[in-house]
Parts: C-alpha cells; structure tokens; sequence
C-alpha cells in the first residue's frame, strides 16, 4: 500500500486548462443561469405541497442558505478557477477520501438530475395534452397492486427524454452554449414579466394573508419542505464548472456568480409570494408537473400567451438541464480519475465518435432506474426531490470545510473574492482570516442535512446507500491500485496552481502566489 510519502503524484498536468478559455461575462452568467434558472419550474409546485401557506418563508430561508453556498462556491472558484466543483475543492482541502465522498454526493445529485429533469420536462409537455388529446394527465394514473398513483404515460415520456438524451451525447452533440444563451435570456424575459404582470393585475395580498394564518404548515411539513426547497437552487456546480472555461476568471466569476445567486433568489421568493397571493396552495400541489405554467396561464391580459410560453420554456430549459446532468457527469468521473479517485476505466471513448460512452450509458442508465422506480412512488418528483436533497447538502457541507480548511492549509493562493465576515487570527505565525459565514452556512446545511435525515424516508435510505455503495468501489479500486484507502496520494498542487493561473491569463495573481511561495520558503531556510 502506497503512502503519502512514497506514492508517486497523479498526473494532474495532464488537464488541458488553455484550451477552453472562452466564455464571456455574459457567457458565464447565461451559463449559471440556463441551470439555476430552471429549477423554480419543478420546484415551485413540490415545495408548495409541503410549505403550504408558508411556501415563501421556506424559499427565503433556504434561499438565505444557498446565498451563503453562492458565496463559498464563488471564493473558491475564483481562487481555484479549475472545472470539478466542489470534490476539486473537498480534494485539495480536505484529501482523497473527503474528495471521494463529495464526489460521489455529486455523482448523485447527477443522476438525479438527469431524471427529475427529465421528469420536469415531460411535465411541462403535458401542459398541452388537454388541447391535443382532450385528456388530462392525472386521467392516465393507475393503480398495481399496493403500489398507487403509478401515472405510465408520464414515465414513458420521461424515459424517452434520457433516451434521446444518451444517444445526443454518445454522438457528440452537445448543448450550445449560444442556444443556453438565447433560452437563458428569453426565460429570463418571461420570468420577469410574470412577476410584474402578476403582482399588477392578480396578486391578492388578503390571500396570501389569509393561507399564511390558516394554511400554515406542521412541523413536519415545514421541515420537509424547508430542505426540498434546496431544489430551487440546484445547479451551484455550474460556477465553477464554468471557472475552467471563463476568461480572466478572478474579475469575471465573482461578479457574474453573485449576481446569479442574488437573482435566482429573488425569482424563487417572488414566484411563491406571487403564488400564494393568486391561487390556493392546493392548486399548485396538484399541479406538480407544470407549476409555473398554470400560473401564468391565469394572469389577466397575458395568461393565453404566457401559459403556452412558459409551458415550453419550462419544458425545453428543463431538457437542457437533464442534458447536462449528462455531460456533468462525465465531466466528475474524468476530473476524479485524473486525481486517483476512480479508475481511469471511466473515461474510455468511443471508437467512432470519441465521447466517455461508458460513463455517458452507465450514469444515464441509473437515471432511468430512478425514473422508473420513483414512479412505482405516490409522487415521482418528491422520491427524487428528497434523493436530491441528500446529495447537495452532504456535499455542500463538505465544501464549507474545505473553504475553512483552505484558508489556513493554502494562505497563499491569491483569493480575488472572500466571503463576507471575515476575523483575523493568528495561525503558525501568520495572519489568517478566518470565515465566521463559513461557519453559519455549514451549520445552515447541516441543519438542512438533518432535516432530509429526519423526515425523508426514502432520502435517509437511498442517499447513504448510495455513498455506501460507491465505498466498497473505492476501496477496492484503491486497494488494488497500491493507493491509501483513508490517506492520500500524494499531489504537487503548487505546481497545479501555476499552471491553472498560467492558463486563465491571470499574471499579477500568478506573481503574487510566486511572491508568496518564495517568502514562505526563506523564512523556512532561516529557521533551519
């Protein structure tokens, strides 16, 4: 067994980081926000179920929590402007094991991505079947033995979708950034006029009121919708996935990042104040499938355009999203097995269309296991909304870690962006801030963490099972490799730094992390 000390470096040099130094300030946010900016389309009507009258209290205090997440993932990402997200980040902070363990909390989050979009879209296509078939949706639900509410036409569609989507990939045909732009822009356009269309022509104050006083939720509910509501903010990730391709990512990442976080969290609040204030809660519950549509549809002078046109937007941005989930992974399984996390055997290509083929089938395919078996739920999009949870807090917490490990482990790396509320202390002789917000938003996903661990039954289950799972992988991939198990193989991230900020053109961070590199190894020789 190799150990840090006699265990050759992982070839980390071989990412080719120059090569993609391409996107733009408007790029980098349209990037974000063709993510992010899909998730209030299937979130809005599963947090609904659960919030009830207290919808917009859940969305504001989980989106307080995911701007805290927004601040560490930009600091890290400007700092580290390398694609892998945040297992890059637990990796380098925290070491292989740690890295693992965000990796494969990410690797879940993919697969559930693929499939709850997937879900998410067929949902919105379904907007129109009452105009095309002259039949409801719900009018399909049927009934295998103890197993009810089984809806065969929707997953179907679903299973289409991530067809589709597995043969696009294997081709080679990926998401244009250009057309993420284009639909980025156009939903953003629509969002926004919803939003004030509504609240001018049908938004009822005594209604939300009134929900609020008699409607408010159990325990138990607020809880199980306080942690779904993380869903409206999935798609973090996608900063620093896109730090590796943005230019001059130190000026760019901190401003494009925060102003994505600060409008997602605006849209989310505002979609489930306008909500509440429109239609009983009840209606949006019941309308899992295609919340935002329903309720643009019964806006006054816009509905008969703006119901149909969210209906699409919702149903095309959400295949996007399924897509990517897709391409992310992909992405994981190539940046984890360059560092020693997972075998190479992952990233083998196609020999006729050179894409990760193996990886683009096996993670597509247990999307479509989940898809199917969430339908055999009572409500295929809270078995995977509750899976999702699992997933995205354990790995946010982890991220949280490393932000504060990081700040000691490496002072010197330059950090263009630092979370707010920072304290000076006193650290082997130097002066390091320490992130108090790193430790009020750790606390605030731990608190989320517990809450998927109390109330969701199927996420308390699948989720460590499916960390479990990824385990006895590990270990046995590490063990017959020669590599620690629970240590590290030994990495040359000095090295890795100068290369990444060599690529990303930033020369004055790239002299002043020599600068520092070179003070710290003289006071080391004047102590010797």
């Amino acid at each position: 067994m190799k150990t840090n000390s006699t265990s050759a470096p992982i070839p980390t040099q071989q990412v080719k980081h120059e090569l993609r130094r391409d996107v733009t300030v408007w790029g980098s946010f349209m990037w974000g926000y063709a993510d992010v900016g899909a998730d209030i389309y299937v979130a809005l009507g599963l947090v609904m179920a659960y919030a009830q009258g207290a919808a917009s209290l859940v969305f504001a205090i989980a989106g307080s929590i995911y701007i805290m997440i927004g601040f560490a993932y930009t600091e890290l990402s400007s700092a580290y402007p390398v694609a892998g997200g945040g297992p890059y980040f637990t990796l380098r902070g925290l070491g292989d094991f740690w890295g693992f363990v965000g990796g494969s909390a990410l690797l879940l989050d993919y697969t559930i991505d693929i499939a709850l979009f997937a879900v998410g879209s067929a949902g919105y296509i379904n907007f129109f079947m009452p105009y095309v078939i002259g039949r409801t949706p719900e009018s399909f639900v049927i009934s295998i033995g103890p197993l009810h509410g089984i809806n065969p036409i929707w997953c179907l569609e679903s299973l289409i979708i991530i067809g589709i989507l597995i043969m696009v990939n294997i081709r080679g045909i990926k998401e244009s950034s250009v057309l993420n732009s284009f639909l980025g822009a156009v939903d953003l356009m629509a969002e926004s006029s919803v939003i004030i269309f509504g609240f001018l022509f049908a938004w009822k104050p005594e209604m939300l009121a009134s929900q609020w006083k008699t409607q408010f939720p159990s325990m138990h509910n607020f809880m199980y919708g306080s942690s779904l509501a993380i869903i409206s903010f999935v798609g973090l990730e996608s900063i620093s996935q896109a730090a590796q391709e943005t230019k001059r990512p130190a000026s760019i990442i901190p401003r494009t990042s925060l102003t994505l976080i600060f409008t997602v969290f605006i849209f989310a609040v505002s979609f489930s104040t306008l909500g509440l204030g429109v239609l009983p809660w009840q209606n949006f519950a019941a309308r899992m499938g295609d919340p935002v549509a329903m309720l643009a549809h019964t806006i006054p002078y816009i509905g008969l355009i703006a119901g149909p046109l969210a209906a699409i937007l919702g149903a095309t941005i959400l295949f996007i999203s399924s897509n990517s989930g897709v391409m992310s992974a992909s992405r994981l399984t190539f940046s984890l097995s360059q560092f020693g996390i997972i075998s190479p055997w992952f990233h083998a290509v196609h020999p006729k269309y050179h894409t990760p083929v193996r990886t683009i089938v096996i993670f597509s395919m247990i999307g479509v296991i989940q898809t199917i078996l969430s339908f055999l739920t009572p409500s295929a999009m809270d078995t995977l909304g509750n899976m999702y949870a699992f997933g995205a807090s354990l790995g946010y917490i982890l991220v949280f870690i490393a932000l504060i490990k990081l700040r000691f482990s490496d002072p010197y790396t330059p950090r263009p962006y630092k979370v707010p509320l920072n304290v000076n202390i006193k650290y082997k002789g130097r002066k390091t801030s320490f992130p108090i917000l790193g430790v009020i938003g750790m606390l605030g996903v731990g608190t989320i963490l517990f809450e998927v661990v109390l109330t969701h039954t199927i996420g308390r289950i699948a989720g460590p099972s499916w960390i479990i799972l990824c385990f006895m992988y590990y270990v046995w991939y590490r063990k017959r490799d020669g590599y620690p198990v629970f240590g590290s193989i030994k990495h040359d991230w000095e090295a890795e730094q100068i290369e990444v900020l060599t690529s990303a053109e930033e020369y004055d961070l790239l002299e002043q992390y020599k600068l520092a590199l070179a003070e710290r190894d003289k006071k080391r020789k004047e102590i010797k």
